[in-house]
């Protein structure tokens, strides 16, 4: 049976201690914390230890959820790895990309599974999409949030707009050649609200703006490509699907036909843990690898830098 644990147990860390709780094949040894109180708060609440230092964790475990502020990211991540331990990190995978680079070489070298936390690949409404989606030409995504505080030891840029950054990456598969962006603080010292426009090197392009400082929440991707327009709404968790149809013989109008897909709400983070654990029992490549993260991050600080420049 797999030997599992989580370090940083704070919001979000606390809802992976839960799924991984769930989970009948996995024995779920511990979560270390910082905070005694709270760690010990959470391994009460799902009959598991706390443990006070990572490493005491860390020699009882095959693989661990890491879930601690990403200025933490490198040095724990690192320490898993040199245990021998597999990993699922939460985006983004590093504060810096040189950290990220060297997270990624570790795990390669030690022949870890390296998962990061981009839940949104664990969607339902991308994973029914995607068998629509071929060539993309222009994508919008908006990712709307009111500020609550939790991770803004980060630019909104890495705390919020890499989710939907990993997702175009995954649905163009093609390089960034030029990029323009702009951000602003509001309410903490870092940028809170941040717009940038990707333009591949195949010609796609994509306007992406991401907000912790907005009234209301919103997740929405809009994606157009020669064939098809797709609209998927995550708060609502519905999918618009409009296509071209072509009638027969030569005289004939395109037609637009349009649908709705429901989809259900599902747990993404469910998944995506489940996803970790199964690839760490069989050696598997997992869905969002740290490559995959890493090169998330890289598009996200040539974004910042281009605000820097303006």
């Amino acid at each position: 049976m797999l030997r599992v644990g989580v370090i940083g147990v704070g919001y979000l860390g606390r809802l992976h201690a839960q799924k991984i709780a769930s989970f009948d094949d996995v024995d779920f040894l511990g979560v270390c914390d910082t905070d005694g109180d709270r760690g010990r708060s959470v391994a009460e609440e799902f009959g598991t230890s706390f443990l006070g230092d990572t490493r005491s964790l860390l020699q009882q475990v095959d693989a661990v959820s890491i879930a601690v502020p990403t200025t933490a990211h490198f040095r724990v991540a690192r320490e898993a790895m040199q245990a021998g331990v597999h990993v699922l990190l939460e985006k983004p995978i590093a504060a810096s990309v040189r950290e990220g680079r060297a997270l990624v070489r570790e795990a390669s070298a030690r022949r870890l599974v390296f998962q990061i936390g981009h839940l949104e690949r664990f969607n339902p409404a991308v994973l029914s999409a995607a068998s629509v989606l071929k060539v993309p030409r222009f994508i919008e995504c908006h990712r709307l949030g009111t500020f609550g505080g939790r991770g803004t030891d980060v630019d909104v840029v890495l705390d919020l707009m890499i989710h939907d950054i990993d997702l175009i990456l995954s649905f163009v598969r093609s390089p960034v050649a030029r990029i323009s962006a702009v951000g602003v603080p509001v309410i903490s010292p870092n940028v809170d609200i941040a717009n940038a426009r990707l333009t591949f090197a195949n010609g796609c392009v994509a306007n992406v703006t991401a907000s912790r400082v907005s009234m209301r929440k919103q997740r929405k991707i809009r994606i157009f490509q020669e064939d098809a327009y797709v609209s998927m709404d995550f708060v609502e968790n519905n999918i618009q699907i409009f296509r071209r149809m072509f009638p027969r013989g030569p005289e004939g109008v395109p037609e637009i036909t349009g649908e709705i897909l429901e989809t259900e709400k599902g747990d993404p983070l469910r998944d995506e843990i489940r996803s970790f654990v199964d690839c760490a029992r069989t050696g598997s490549a997992p869905r969002v690898s740290g490559a995959d993260g890493l090169a998330a991050l890289e598009v996200a600080f040539r974004i910042l830098r281009k605000m820097k420049r303006r």
